[in-house]
């Protein structure tokens, strides 16, 4: 009897690892498949980033709450005030267009535990504040009228939930382990993963097709979180199952994991090359603020210039990835005046420019650069653009290329620019004949048709 007892228990036990496993297994695809699948992000090389929360109010970083060392009680004041008034979707969306981005991720949950959408699972939303709406509702019905690919921006990070355990990034985080282990007595990060899944399930099943999901952070190792904190897998399966088409970065500290993200993060950096994996060329994003902050900072100072943002771009899809620049709203709902500013200088130049950035990636091999411009290259038209970062003047030569093209044109106004060949030892360079002054362009650009 005992051992017929011991056998169906070791059975059961069994049988429960293999339902495990199997309800942890990701989806597989081919990489013919993951490549149709990114292709339109690929394609559209620029997107909006949008960081925006209780933490427009005191206006001082989105980390205002870390950095200060508040408790939930000391931040309760914002929770009370917020009430963008002035919150128009439709401009926001209206803005990101003209400015040549084709998609958007915004905060509906960022480190704080704010929502900004109307979840079942907590009182801690927008829909609770003097304002009293579902502000992703909006968001999300106003920029997919306007075109562009819609997604989210999910922390897994939480400083304002009671189950969430304080950790090393945490406000009230500790100098002792004995510490951590008195604060955190009664919390059950159980019950937090168990929120975060409904909260997920709340997002991508509420608000129709979703393009992207951005999960942020990890962070592993002492007082730290990683997968087994936030059951990255099954989290990652339950997005995949809701929105098989969805498009997933890499911050769930799932990198080793078949299927686990779809493309990397740098953030705040330029990449010296093409991201790699065992050495292999792997999807990328760079994540970028027009200054230091993502929330809306109103004193932060370090902004960067139009021909600074749009070098950035150009760089970004020289290497083969993409841009996510970020906007911090004010807690009125309204685009900072130098956000405006700089999104309405990148818009004109990508009015007439946008050709040697949507689809376009690295030069091939065999390509070179003159000095101070940038190439990117399209291989579905075979054109390939000269990016002037410092504007030559009457004469600019192209070297080893005379075998290579058949016509040559600035991109803003369709002019040809004639060109000569070299000779003897340098008879396949051709000399480019520029105009004497600048065209009236931030960054000019020459498009090359190849043969």
């Amino acid at each position: 009897m005992k051992i017929k007892t011991l056998t169906t228990a070791f059975l059961l036990v069994v049988l429960l690892i293999i339902s495990q496993l199997i309800q942890a297994q990701l989806p597989r695809e081919t990489e013919t498949q993951k490549i149709q699948r990114m292709k339109w992000w690929t394609d559209a090389r620029f997107g909006m980033f949008i960081h925006w929360g209780l933490y427009a109010l005191p206006a001082r970083h989105e980390w205002v709450k870390n950095y200060e060392r508040m408790t939930n009680e000391q931040y309760q004041k914002y929770f009370e005030s917020f009430n963008p008034d002035l919150y128009n979707p439709h401009e926001w969306a209206r803005m990101a267009k003209e400015a040549g981005m084709k998609y958007v991720v915004l905060t509906a949950k960022h480190h704080e535990g704010f929502c900004l959408f109307d979840s079942k699972y907590t009182d801690y939303k927008s829909t609770n504040t003097p304002f009293g709406k579902d502000l992703i509702k909006e968001y999300v019905e106003a920029f997919r009228a306007e075109g562009l690919k819609v997604g989210f921006y999910y922390s897994l990070i939480d400083w304002h939930h009671p189950d969430y355990t304080i950790d090393s990034r945490h406000p009230q985080r500790q100098d002792s382990d004995t510490a951590y282990a008195r604060l955190n007595k009664g919390k059950d990060m159980n019950r937090y993963r168990e929120y975060m899944k409904n909260q997920v399930r709340e997002l991508l099943t509420n608000y129709g097709e979703i393009s992207i999901i951005w999960f942020d952070f990890s962070f592993p190792g002492k007082n730290g979180k990683g997968r087994a904190d936030w059951d990255s897998e099954n989290l990652l399966k339950l997005a995949r199952s809701l929105q098989p088409g969805i498009i997933v970065d890499d911050r769930l500290d799932l990198r080793d994991v078949e299927g686990g993200w779809d493309f990397t993060t740098p953030e705040q950096v330029k990449v010296a090359k093409w991201p790699e994996m065992n050495r292999k060329k792997i999807p990328w994003e760079t994540c970028q603020t027009f200054s230091g902050s993502w929330g809306y900072f109103r004193d932060e100072t370090s902004w960067k210039s139009p021909a600074q943002l749009l070098e950035l771009l150009i760089e970004s899809v020289s290497k083969g990835g993409n841009l996510l620049l970020n906007v911090g709203p004010t807690a009125r709902g309204m685009f900072d005046f130098r956000a405006q500013e700089r999104l309405k200088a990148m818009g004109e130049w990508m009015k007439y420019n946008n050709r040697s950035i949507y689809g376009c990636t690295e030069a091939p091999a065999g390509f070179t650069a003159p000095a101070n411009s940038i190439l990117t290259y399209n291989p579905a038209t075979g054109r390939l653009y000269v990016h002037l970062l410092a504007y030559p003047m009457s004469r600019l030569t192209l070297v080893n290329m005379a075998d290579k093209v058949k016509y040559v044109q600035f991109l803003h106004d369709a002019s040809e620019i004639r060109y000569s060949t070299g000779s003897n030892e340098t008879k396949n360079d051709i000399t480019l004949q520029l105009p004497v002054l600048k065209p009236p362009v931030e960054i000019p650009v020459l498009e090359v048709y190849l043969k």
